[in-house]
């Protein structure tokens, strides 16, 4: 498997690329956050742990702009519960 992951500014969504298969993060900036809005991978890619990994991505990218995650997603503000720290 081959990660590939990308800000898509555009669609306003973060793309972890598996193989050609997608695990989607939509996202809204705003003053000093992060507001992620909703979680998806593709059938194939659930139960590989792709969205997890799309999540370690989404965080460090957080972390570099020095914003604050907002989980709108119950998918994201569970594995922030049990990951962030």
């Amino acid at each position: 498997m081959t990660d590939q992951f990308r800000d898509n500014v555009q669609q306003n969504r973060f793309e972890l690329d598996v193989d050609g298969k997608l695990a989607t993060a939509d996202y809204r900036r705003t003053d000093g956050v992060l507001v992620i809005d909703y979680v998806e991978a593709e059938p194939a890619l659930r139960g590989t742990g792709a969205a997890g990994r799309l999540m370690e991505h989404l965080v460090q990218v957080a972390k570099a702009e020095r914003r604050e995650i907002v989980p709108r997603c119950g998918y994201a503000a569970g594995w922030l519960r049990r990951n962030a720290g």
